[in-house]
């Protein structure tokens, strides 16, 4: 079975894209849970972030600081919050590590 993010940063899969390099893509959610959420992820396909090794490092360093990037650009300069969600007991649905980035609204804690 191929994976729906592997699809999305081929191309294969439209979405409403913000950014790509030739590391990163990021698009808006499509069932967005804030006025911004948007997913960063990584075209090198890993599947949690279990499976993450050491040379996968730099690689989330760039997601992260992409996410950050892009959230001030879209007005979360107020704040945002930054989410990996890891396998089923973390509510990962999608088996393609990817950061969902929420803002332009109040955030509880603890999440739910």
């Amino acid at each position: 079975m191929d994976c729906l993010f592997c699809m999305i940063a081929e191309g294969k899969i439209p979405s409403k894209k913000i950014f790509e390099d030739d590391r990163v893509l990021a698009f808006h959610d499509i069932n967005p849970q804030a006025p911004v959420h948007f997913l960063v992820i990584p075209k090198k396909h890993i599947a949690t972030l279990n499976d993450m090794t050491e040379e996968d490092c730099e690689l989330v360093g760039h997601m992260t600081y992409t996410a950050q990037r892009l959230a001030l650009e879209l007005g979360c300069d107020g704040g945002f919050r930054t989410v990996f969600n890891c396998k089923e007991m973390g509510s990962q649905t999608v088996y393609h590590i990817h950061l969902h980035v929420l803002g332009q609204r109040q955030m509880g804690w603890p999440p739910g």
